[in-house]
């Protein structure tokens, strides 16, 4: 699916963004990325010359960039951004009831331009009316249940479900039951366990199963109090607008943090092109939307998701 490549590709500039980041605080300066050309299913070598004889070949360049060592900051910086990285967290439990303030919507406006998100063709749009929040919670109803009914979409989904914390220790990813659905006691963990096996989930969809899920998750929409919606600037992003829209993703979501901000990004009613366009031409958004989020104050805390040591994800060739 396209929208699946545009969805690993914003991961990639998220990851990124976070890693030049935490460089910065480091003493690290950032030269400006050079971005390989291509649409968004190339991979082949970008650049002249051959590619390192190392280099796996499964793997697809996006970027280079160019550090140098510059002088060493004080420890407040990156032990500022390691709270406020370890604080960040999807919340899927309900918001506190009332506006989010004007001036915190602004500042999150303000936010990015620097690292990755240099460049960012973004477009940033807070939806705060109580209209356009219940046509968004309405669409969710109607089209949510397109991702649980999906055998393919959901089999990838439950790939990612974790079902003990020996699991999580040694996988490093993914999320677990109370993080989509808060506590559990034992019983309501063992049913939804059951319940949301891609066997049970192929069955289920043939009596409406899907389409309760999705009200559900409408049900979470409807009264939160402000919705983001992010967007690229053209219909077709390339690499580089991906990686870059994940990059100012990543500092919002930060920026949120450090002001007391939770965000539930409601992506089902985005990996699929019609319902996608429909909600763009519903809630006439210029370009290509990628990201859509409940955005509010959190009632409760939610736990955060697993984090893999801070090397796993390195690799030296």
């Amino acid at each position: 699916m396209a929208a699946h490549q545009v969805e690993m590709l914003v991961s990639c500039g998220a990851y990124g963004q976070l890693l030049l980041r935490a460089l910065a605080a480091q003493g690290w300066r950032a030269g400006a990325p050079r971005f390989a050309e291509g649409g968004l299913a190339d991979a082949a070598w970008p650049w002249p010359g051959a590619r390192p004889a190392d280099w796996p070949r499964s793997w697809t360049p996006l970027c280079a960039i160019r550090l140098h060592q510059g002088p060493p900051p004080g420890p407040d910086g990156l032990r500022a951004l390691r709270t406020t990285a370890e604080a960040r967290r999807t919340n899927r439990a309900p918001y506190r009831p009332g506006a989010v303030e004007p001036s915190l919507l602004d500042g999150l406006l303000e936010q990015g331009g620097t690292g990755l998100a240099h460049g960012a063709d973004v477009r940033v749009r807070h939806l705060t009316s109580g209209a356009d929040r219940a046509a968004v919670a309405d669409f969710v109803a109607r089209h949510a249940g397109r991702d649980f009914s999906h055998r393919a979409a959901w089999r990838e989904t439950h790939s990612y479900l974790r079902f003990s914390e020996a699991e999580v220790a040694a996988r490093g990813d993914g999320f677990t039951l109370s993080q989509l659905f808060g506590p559990l006691s034992w019983p309501q963990e063992r049913a939804r366990r059951i319940a949301f096996a891609p066997l049970t989930m192929r069955l289920l969809r043939h009596v409406g199963y899907p389409g309760l899920l999705a009200r559900q998750l409408a049900h979470l929409v409807r009264p939160t109090p402000a919705l983001t919606v992010m967007s690229f600037a053209g219909p077709r992003p390339s690499r580089a607008d991906a990686v870059k829209g994940g990059a100012r993703l990543a500092d919002y979501w930060l920026c949120a943090t450090e002001v007391g901000l939770a965000l539930h990004p409601v992506s089902a009613v985005l990996q699929h092109e019609d319902p996608r366009t429909a909600l763009e031409d519903r809630l006439r958004i210029p370009g290509r939307a990628f990201f859509l989020s409940r955005l509010g104050h959190p009632a409760t805390e939610f736990p955060r998701s697993p984090r893999r040591p801070a090397d796993a994800p390195l690799r030296t060739i």
